[in-house]
């Protein structure tokens, strides 16, 4: 068991059945289940989630991913204190752009094991707090 966060571009490719992703991501979060890993992301994840369905009036598109990120096996990572410390490290890096190391500060303060991404830039760093950073096609699980 293993706590794993995802970066919004996961969650993107899930919800909008990304072609390309869609698949991966659904396989990995099944992997997820069977190993009873606890899925964590941040509430900027969700944020930008709802701006498409929003932006379009697509209220109920909206309600249904409001309810996905409410599931209870789903933790929602707030940008706390703790996460505003990690921030300030993390931004001393920077080739790090502020909403990556809000992600990265997010799952640093939520203590994760593992940060998988699509952007290869993150998956070269090292953050204190959070043990690896892997792409999604690397993830070790």
């Amino acid at each position: 068991m293993a706590n794993i966060f995802w970066d919004t571009n996961l969650f993107i490719y899930l919800l909008e059945d990304s072609p390309g992703f869609g698949a991966s991501v659904e396989d990995l979060r099944q992997r997820m289940v069977l190993r009873n890993d606890r899925l964590f992301t941040s509430a900027m994840t969700v944020g930008e989630i709802l701006v498409k369905p929003l932006s379009t009036g697509h209220r109920s598109l909206a309600d249904r991913y409001r309810a996905f990120f409410s599931a209870p096996e789903l933790t929602i990572s707030a940008f706390g204190i703790d996460a505003a410390e990690a921030y300030a490290g993390i931004r001393q890096d920077r080739a790090i752009n502020p909403a990556d190391a809000i992600q990265l500060a997010c799952a640093a303060a939520a203590e994760v094991d593992l940060f998988i991404t699509n952007d290869g830039r993150l998956s070269r760093k090292n953050i204190p707090g959070i043990k690896f950073i892997s792409g999604l096609s690397e993830a070790p699980i």
